[in-house]
């Protein structure tokens, strides 16, 4: 399997592939400990051996038992393909559509080693954020996409190919759904077991749907987010000689670095492992490392009186250099840092998320695996100090906020003292979700993470579509907007023009930019024209993240600043996936549990391709206009004004948009309701 044709040939059986062991150059996801009874590791095998004709049984059961016992899930490395895996231009792809072909593109874009975390446990960031369960379920797909025609659907079950199916040319070419487990069942244990079985994935967000672009995407957002938290929280739009102290530097978080350095100030990210740590400054992402608390502390000091924007990776643990700057300030006065956050990926505490303070980085990979429930209680217990150290900074001045990562969810459940108060809203803590007190506006005013890819390959497709971006966004601009939108429109139109400086393409040649519904159709209608006109070479398949304004519910994230007491209501991703489907997005995608963890959020995603064509016009402009507004819509039911005002002027623009606007109780009719009451 060492050509596309090769790969999109389905299941290579006669002969078999030569059994192959992993590569130990590559990083590879923990070990899993599952906690499989002998019955549960049979049907394990069962369920493995489905994909594979009884001839060839006796030598692949064995095999796949030593890889549950020795991994603690069967990815069946034996049929890794030999290719170099990477986004390959469309049109090398043998498929029968440039839909089909452009899905390719994506997923092996999902896996280049150069974007993925781990590559050969199909791990695209997050630590388990799945694109498939096994290599079996990727060749299979890969040969169902050659030969499907624009008359069929591919249905996924959470990683798995159930087949192709007949439907039209209008509706989508593939179908996802990752992790949709009976909410009851919806249990951290009980995924460990079901995924081990081989019956479900966590897709994360964009993992599972085939829509990563690397760690691009988190850039942008992370830039936006630290300028936002310093206009609100330090009154200022200069980043000059401030320090932004955070952690984790692998798949997502490592945008984390140069998204300091594009804001301005002086980035220091913690992260325990070296190969992560030096990927990152190896791509030129990270500009300065050490594992040296005193000499972090001397290049802190250096850069931040001298006010010269940079990053600066600590490789060691993060607990380590929060203790360390605490200690700093009682003992000489000097607040080293004024904005904190952590990207560690806490949805998954127990299993490589999160490393305890008290083990190295090998030592805890070790104990991980043969001892989990020690594991837990140090991780509980690094957690209480991790909270502790940035209590002692944030009284002193420093502002913290949670990156939806479920760090504080997972902090309150160690027992660190973050403040935690229930309630039907979710559960409130002392320092504010980034999406609550940062983000939240930007949702309701429509603007979230738009992306595209240009599947020529071509960096001069790219460049085209950055100029043909900003022109758009700046004739926009030009036609008049409420200021509050300017301002966000000017953001990002700076963001597009020097994103070609900042070298952000890993992978596929792909962008992301914050817009409402208005600039993505606009977008997405310029981009198609040129298309057609020859322009830009080959077909554009545009995305988003999952976390925007309508594809995600998430009581400690996407939707935290949802007051209305619907915030653990999932109605909003579910109908944003069933809207895509038949207004014309290409595929569409579900998932239980991306980005705070299993459990904890209902999130979907769309691809859309446009290949120059009326039609793919046409499908643009209808299904942007929903995926944008049904979650502006949700915000504006839940009493936000700006989302009211927003959907309102979306009204006035369309007549055939019609949405119920709430009635606003006054507040003191309800006081004096309720007094009499309790009179």
């Amino acid at each position: 399997m060492s050509t596309l044709k090769e790969v999109c040939d389905g299941l290579p059986l006669n002969p078999l592939p030569l059994q192959k062991p992993r590569d130990e150059s590559v990083p590879h996801a923990p070990v899993l400990n599952p906690g499989l009874t002998q019955g549960e590791q049979r049907l394990a095998l069962e369920n493995s051996l489905r994909y594979f004709p009884p001839e060839v049984h006796e030598v692949l059961a064995p095999e796949f038992l030593e890889e549950l016992n020795q991994y603690g899930h069967i990815y069946m490395y034996r049929f890794r393909p030999y290719i170099e895996m990477r986004a390959y231009p469309i049109n090398e792809y043998p498929a029968q559509t440039r839909q089909a072909a452009a899905v390719m593109h994506m997923i092996m874009n999902n896996l280049d080693p150069h974007v993925a975390q781990f590559p050969q446990e199909l791990v695209t960031y997050g630590g388990n954020g799945q694109v498939f369960s096994n290599w079996a379920q990727f060749l299979l797909m890969m040969r169902y996409l050659s030969i499907m025609t624009e008359e069929q659907t591919l249905v996924m079950y959470s990683g798995h190919p159930m087949g192709l199916f007949p439907s039209t040319p209008e509706s989508p070419r593939v179908v996802i759904t990752n992790g949709m487990v009976v909410p009851n069942y919806s249990s951290r244990d009980l995924y460990d077991k079901l995924f081990a079985l081989g019956t479900t994935m966590y897709g994360q967000m964009t993992a599972g749907s085939y829509c990563y672009i690397g760690p691009q995407g988190i850039v942008h957002g992370t830039t936006l987010t630290i300028l936002n938290a310093a206009r609100k929280h330090l009154n200022t739009g200069d980043l000059s000689g401030k320090v932004f102290v955070t952690s984790g530097l692998g798949g997502m978080s490592g945008a984390q670095a140069k998204a300091a350095v594009i804001s301005g100030c002086v980035g220091v990210i913690a992260e325990v492992s070296k190969e992560a740590i030096y990927k990152r400054y190896n791509q030129g992402w990270l500009q300065e490392v050490t594992d040296n608390l005193n000499e972090c502390m001397l290049m802190i000091k250096h850069h931040r009186h001298n006010k010269t924007p940079t990053s600066i990776g600590y490789h060691g643990n993060v607990v380590d250099l929060w203790e360390r700057l605490a200690d700093e300030y009682d003992s000489t006065g000097e607040l080293l840092v004024d904005l904190g956050s952590d990207q560690t990926s806490c949805h998954n505490p127990f299993l490589g998320g999160y490393y305890p303070v008290q083990l190295s980085y090998e030592d805890a990979r070790e104990v991980m695996s043969s001892d989990p429930i020690r594991f837990k209680n140090l991780v509980q217990e690094s957690l209480r100090r991790h909270i502790s150290a940035i209590n002692r900074l944030a009284t002193r001045g420093m502002f913290f906020w949670d990156y939806g990562n479920a760090f504080l969810l997972e902090a309150s459940r160690a027992g660190a003292d973050v403040g935690r108060e229930e309630g039907v809203n979710s559960a409130s803590f002392r320092y504010p979700s980034y999406v609550q007190d940062i983000m939240g506006d930007i949702f309701s005013l429509g603007f979230g993470p738009f992306r595209w890819v240009c599947t020529s390959g071509l960096s001069s497709d790219l460049e085209k579509s950055d100029e043909i971006a900003a022109s758009v966004l700046e004739d926009i601009i030009k036609q008049g907007v409420p200021e509050s939108t300017k301002q966000q429109y000017t953001d990002n139109i700076r963001w597009i023009k020097e994103a070609g400086n900042h070298k952000m393409v890993v992978g596929s040649q792909a962008r992301i930019l914050y817009s409402n519904q208005l600039g993505r159709q606009a977008i997405a209608l310029a981009f198609n024209k040129a298309i057609a006109d020859g322009e830009i070479s080959a077909p554009i398949a545009i995305s988003r993240d999952h976390h925007d304004v309508s594809g995600t519910d998430s009581p400690f994230r996407e939707t935290s600043n949802i007051t209305d007491g619907s915030s653990l209501c999932a109605d909003m991703a579910i109908q944003n996936v069933i809207g895509d489907s038949f207004r014309g997005a290409t595929w569409v995608a579900i998932h239980n549990g991306g980005g705070v963890g299993w459990g904890e959020v209902i999130n979907g995603g769309f691809g859309l391709v446009l290949d120059g064509s009326q039609d793919a016009g046409r499908r643009a402009k209808l299904m942007l206009g929903w995926d944008v507004n049904n979650g502006v819509a949700r915000r504006c039911w839940s009493g936000n004004l700006k989302a009211e005002e927003t959907i309102c002027r979306a009204m006035d623009e369309d007549s055939s948009l019609k949405i119920t606007v709430p009635y606003h109780a006054d507040s003191r009719l309800l006081d004096d309701t309720l007094s009499t009451i309790s009179k």
